[in-house]
């Protein structure tokens, strides 16, 4: 790993206490301005969720290259896909790093979704760090929840749209419960933080429609 790299990596760590990602500036080729979709907050809907529109993405989806979901936080009580990309964007990445944003009411509607341009262009991400962070960029899918883990619990809304995104994810790539994954499992992170409620997340998966 290069001194540069070095360098983002604590600074992201460290001071932001923020997710971010590790991989080299070839990885991000083709990623440039903030785009994405919306989808409307997938608990207060009835009927048929939604959530299924994720898999009509732009490029091709590629079923056999997303092995893992990895789940993060983004270290702030507030935020936006905006705010996100222009934070990445400051610590030398080429914009949101992140395949999904899933909002907290502060910045986004509670239980809204953001789809990135990374996933709707099946790009690597840039949102795993340490010594694994260039193989999880390249192969796993990474999630956002608004907000601080570590200060304050997530709202139900984050988490039921949560374990509907990441339900569906599973269902149509074929991975496993085993490998849904906390940023914390795979870096020097706290992300998504102590009040992270895995438990009744993993509970709630397991009946996602």
């Amino acid at each position: 790993m290069s001194r540069r790299t070095k360098v983002v990596w604590g600074a992201l760590l460290g001071a932001m206490t923020v997710f971010g990602a590790g991989l080299s500036a070839l990885t991000d080729q083709g990623v440039s301005a903030l785009q994405g979709a919306t989808l409307s907050p997938l608990t207060s809907l009835s009927g048929p969720s939604t959530i299924e529109s994720i898999f009509r993405t732009s490029a091709p989806l590629e079923r056999e290259r997303w092995v893992s979901i990895v789940i993060h936080h983004s270290g702030s009580p507030a935020g936006s896909p905006a705010a996100l990309d222009e934070q990445h964007r400051a610590m030398g990445l080429a914009g949101l790093g992140y395949h999904f944003v899933i909002g907290n009411g502060v910045g986004m509607s509670d239980g809204e979704v953001h789809v990135g341009r990374r996933w709707l262009d099946q790009l690597p991400g840039a949102h795993v760090a340490g010594a694994q962070g260039d193989h999880y960029n390249l192969t796993s899918v990474g999630v956002c929840l608004v907000g601080n883990g570590d200060h304050r619990r997530f709202t139900d809304a984050q988490i039921r749209t949560l374990a509907q995104l990441t339900g569906a994810l599973s269902r149509e790539l074929g991975i496993p419960a085993d490998r849904i994954l906390l940023h914390s499992d795979l870096a020097s992170t706290r992300s998504p933080g102590a009040f992270f409620p895995e438990a009744r997340f993993r509970e709630l998966i397991a009946v996602a429609p």
